[in-house]
């Protein structure tokens, strides 16, 4: 059987081991790879690290693609795939409009991540000193993001509260979105015990502000409480790409260990006893909280932490937004074995019941298939989102084709 050509556009190489995004995008991947059906290219403008992912490991062709260049209209009708998936909305804004131009008739797919403009709004919110309201969500970043959600023709949610805003706030339809969570292809509930673990930690890329945020959290406010009840302990930071103001918070007299990058986080989770993430804004789920949940750590959060993790079953430790009880809970689990292993259990079960692999690769395979069965008919049922295709294609295109002139410009003039 010949297979179908997909392409992804990725914001950056993925680096799984750095990012929960990135984990994210190989899950989906994966996904894409167990129906057997496509042949996949990756494709980015970004530049590799010595991080990045081999994605030849799964057999995936790998392409630098280059920003505001008619290179990509060549490459990408030769290609001609018959799917196109969007890493981030901002890749869509880049490159959709060259995708439907070149191929009109490629079913595009975004994958949001999560929904930046919630996350800004509510990073805004808390800068400001007060509650996040509805109108916060009305940003310029919004009216970007769900122009470019409108105009796919499938859009993967990994949060259902953020399903929910867009059915409900945006009136998105739900035919274009699909409700797809962090994966798991199976549970391994042989993870170190109680005894076998020591002291408190946090993960994060540090490119994301709410992890920079959290981590100021630990050490302005809440790990001075924990020391004091437990003055020998220690609590160990671990994440890519930290800036210097969290390198500087390092202060080994007081148990505060600011590690850096770690090589692979799978270490910190089944290491430490008790894991820390006083997140106080952000969207989407949390990959460092999916983690807890993998391998059998506890944790103390926040109601921004937990949201969309864990439906209605118990959480794997507590939640609260009050700085003093989540410090209080935090001594509470790392001192009691038997409510540390009943916070082990709850994330094992929040894993079956809402993570397993199984349950999401057959609605996903019978999703793609639907929309490329009923092509037309699902396009016209998006009409709004094929208006906005042709405005921002105009507006895109001209932008983009005046920054390609000015580039080759600006590079005949430098020959001279």
């Amino acid at each position: 059987m010949n297979k179908l050509k997909l392409l992804i556009i990725g914001n950056v190489w993925p680096e799984p081991n750095s990012s929960a995004a990135g984990t994210r995008i190989i899950q989906l991947i994966s996904s894409l790879i167990s129906q057997n059906k496509f042949e996949i290219t990756f494709a980015s403008a970004a530049l590799k690290s010595e991080f990045s992912f081999d994605l030849g490991f799964f057999g995936i062709n790998e392409i630098i693609i280059d920003l505001n260049s008619s290179s990509f209209d060549i490459f990408i009708k030769n290609l001609n795939p018959k799917v196109v998936l969007f890493d981030r909305f901002m890749i869509e804004e880049q490159f959709g409009w060259r995708v439907r131009e070149n191929c009109p008739f490629a079913l595009t797919i975004l994958d949001t991540e999560d929904l930046h403009s919630l996350r800004l709004g509510r990073q805004k919110a808390f800068k400001e000193k007060r509650d996040f309201q509805q109108k916060d969500l009305y940003s310029g970043v919004a009216k970007r993001e769900i122009a470019s959600i409108l105009r796919c023709d499938l859009n993967l949610i990994i949060s259902e509260v953020e399903y929910e805003i867009l059915r409900s706030d945006f009136k998105i339809n739900p035919k274009t979105l699909l409700y797809i969570p962090f994966l798991i292809d199976e549970i391994n509930q042989k993870t170190p015990n109680f005894d076998e673990r020591i002291d408190f930690a946090f993960i994060g890329n540090f490119y994301h502000e709410p992890n920079i945020d959290a981590v100021l959290n630990l050490k302005e406010n809440i790990w001075p409480l924990i020391r004091k009840k437990l003055p020998k302990s220690k609590l160990n930071i671990y994440g890519a790409y930290m800036p210097s103001k969290i390198l500087q918070l390092n202060k080994e007299i007081e148990g505060f260990h600011v590690k850096g990058r770690i090589e692979n986080s799978k270490d910190v989770f089944t290491s430490a006893r008790v894991f820390l993430a006083p997140l106080r804004f952000g969207a989407g789920q949390k990959g460092k909280l999916f983690e807890t949940f993998i391998n059998g750590i506890p944790s103390v959060t926040t109601s921004i932490g937990k949201e969309s993790m864990n439906g209605d079953l118990p959480w794997n430790g507590f939640v609260s937004d009050d700085l003093s009880y989540f410090a209080e809970k935090a001594v509470e689990l790392y001192l009691d074995k038997i409510l540390w292993e009943k916070s082990v259990k709850n994330g094992f079960k929040i894993l079956k019941k809402r993570y397993l692999r199984e349950d999401f690769d057959s609605i996903f395979e019978y999703t793609l298939n639907e929309i490329q069965e009923n092509f037309e008919d699902h396009r016209n049922d998006n009409f709004f989102g094929q208006i906005l295709q042709n405005d921002l294609l105009n507006a895109t295109k001209f932008m983009s084709k005046w920054i390609e002139e000015k580039n080759k410009n600006e590079s005949n003039y430098g020959k001279r």
